[in-house]
């Protein structure tokens, strides 16, 4: 008779199984008393011990017994062999997940099973060929390559440990080892970059849509979302290929100590989510210099993103002028710009000067000649006069629906969107390379656009589970922001980045694991993460930016920094 209370289910109809796997799901864990666990091997444990332990008897958990608490790891079915071993039946690779980022990888792609789907149409080349079973699968290598991205200080190997995870002391039916980092190199030649840039491609576009459906806005300008685009350098080590493809910027003859991929990157300046990424050689070894190279991304970016430059959006440049063609062509699709004008380039005012100070001009360039909007002031912060002028153009020539003070302080959010954007997700590749900074791994044209591919996945995926945490999040009791609402920006990248792949190494999400139990332990994780915040908007200004951590010994020269709030001046014309 049963020790415990159970129903009787129609077995023959499999509810038997659908009521357990529902337990499993509710419950998470396993309680089986020591005394009760047996081996099924008819002969004891031999030479082949690939078995699991049963439960021989279930017997009543009484106070004081011994118990071994089983966290599930993957459902199968059995397979038991002639000397009674029990087995599973399948491969690792079908069972291994990205823990918590896939789960919003598959939301952002409206669909489940996105990685497994690309996976099924990708033809393998080079040294991969057939259709045998082997240790690694397509969707195990696009997996394996995303993470990648996510530990620069992990090699192959041990991104392949923290992937497979308890799976590989799983008895499989077929004996499983984890596969060397050759095996690992071999897949991603045979994958090539295609797979990775449609995933991508998948990722970016769930992100505008839930951006679409969603107000981030932590600042407004008017009615308008604040985006931003900007360039950035990527270093990737030094072989001919690279060398031959990227070159490298800053030096005319070539003779940087590693070549670099330019990115141009378009991001929303509240959440600093990533819209679009689009990439090219750095610029001087074509004869391009650092705007001209960012320029042709830009165009680059309004043919392949023409879909995000819409009417309610304010895309904030810094002075890499695009040039009025491409100001145009921007303006063409139905967004608007705010630019910051570097020396050298002429307007010429047309009409006087607007109630707030901006005055209307006109710029011109390539035969074409557009009339905008300028606005020009100056930052003091704690009683110092920043040493320069700003002076920033715009389509937005309605100054009552637009003040110039209004378009002052949404600049300031370029840093924000871009530098800040950038600098985090660079923290994610920082140590991968020979260079100690941030660096990509691959040693080839075509890996480089599938490691670059796989870095945006991952650091979007690291985003969105940190804007899934903020929408579940407390609001403060106490401080500056008690009672409001946790905005995505409030919660660390870092603890973010850190919870996927501890997800990922826990074994948080497989695919075998009841519903219940995945979402139980998904709302765990982005309930600890919720409490992962960081403060913002502190005011804290440094004479002298900075894109990279200082590296300076313990007591040695810091940057002078002051925490205050800045005052924007608007340059006005004098009144008698």
């Amino acid at each position: 008779m049963p020790f415990y209370p159970v129903t009787s289910p129609d077995v023959t109809s499999g509810c038997a199984e659908d009521a357990a796997l529902g337990l499993l799901g509710q419950a998470g864990v396993i309680a089986v008393r020591v005394a009760d666990l047996a081996s099924p091997a008819r002969q004891g444990l031999g030479k082949d011990d690939r078995t699991a332990l049963v439960a021989a008897g279930a017997g009543r958990i009484r106070p004081g017994n011994l118990v071994v608490w089983l966290k599930p790891v993957a459902v199968t079915r059995a397979v038991v062999r002639r000397d009674g071993r029990v087995q599973a039946a399948g491969h690792p690779a079908d069972h291994a997940r990205l823990g918590v980022a896939e789960e919003r990888l598959d939301e952002l792609a409206g669909r489940p099973g996105v990685i497994d789907e690309i996976a099924r149409t990708v033809t393998l080349d080079g040294r991969v060929k057939g259709a045998a079973r082997r240790a690694m699968s397509p969707a195990l290598a696009i997996r394996f390559t995303v993470l990648m991205t996510l530990v620069p200080d992990a090699g192959y190997a041990e991104v392949l440990d923290i992937l497979l995870g308890d799976l590989v002391v799983v008895p499989w039916q077929r004996p499983y080892r984890v596969p060397t980092a050759a095996v690992a190199c071999t897949w991603r030649e045979a994958l090539g970059p295609a797979p990775l840039e449609r995933l991508q491609d998948l990722v970016l576009a769930g992100i505008d849509g839930e951006h679409r459906s969603r107000d981030y806005r932590a600042v407004t300008v008017g009615d308008l979302e604040a985006g931003s685009i900007d360039g950035s350098l990527i270093r990737v080590p030094d072989s001919p290929a690279n060398r031959a493809a990227f070159g490298s910027a800053g030096t005319a003859d070539d003779s940087s100590p590693f070549p670099q991929l330019r990115e141009l990157r378009i991001s929303a300046a509240s959440t600093r989510a990533t819209f679009g990424a689009v990439t090219g050689p750095a610029g001087a070894g074509g004869g391009r210099d650092k705007g001209e190279a960012e320029q042709v991304l830009l165009d680059k970016a309004l043919k392949d993103y023409g879909y995000l430059f819409t009417p309610w959006r304010l895309w904030v440049m810094d002075r890499n002028f695009p040039g009025v063609a491409r100001i145009k062509a921007m303006l063409q699709a139905g967004t608007h710009v705010l630019i910051r004008v570097r020396d050298g380039i002429t307007l010429r005012r047309a009409g006087d000067f607007l109630p707030d100070g901006s005055y209307l001009a006109q710029v011109s360039g390539g035969g074409i000649t557009l009339t905008v909007r300028v606005i020009e002031y100056t930052v003091t912060v704690a009683g110092r006069d920043a040493p320069e002028l700003f002076c920033l153009i715009t389509d937005l020539h309605d100054h009552a629906a637009y003040p110039a003070r209004l378009l002052a302080r949404a600049y300031h959010w370029r840093w924000i969107g871009s530098e800040t954007c950038l600098k985090e997700a660079k923290s994610a590749i920082s140590g991968a390379g020979p260079s100690t900074g941030p660096m990509l791994r691959s040693c080839s044209p075509a890996l480089v656009a599938q490691e670059h591919a796989a870095w945006v996945i991952a650091v979007e995926l690291a985003r969105a589970t940190a804007r899934a945490a903020a929408a579940v999040a407390v609001p403060a009791r106490k401080g500056r922001r008690a009672g409001q609402p946790v905005h995505p920006r409030e919660i660390s990248f870092t603890a973010a980045r850190r919870v996927v792949i501890a997800s990922i190494r826990a074994g948080a999400a497989t695919a075998s694991l009841p519903a219940q139990m995945i979402i139980a332990r998904r709302e765990h994780i982005l309930a600890g993460l919720a409490r992962r915040r960081i403060q913002v908007d502190r005011c804290r200004h440094r004479d002298r930016k900075t894109k990279a951590r200082p590296a300076f010994p313990p007591g040695g020269p810091r940057l002078a920094t002051r925490t205050a709030p800045a005052e924007i001046s608007i340059c006005k014309p004098l009144t008698a």
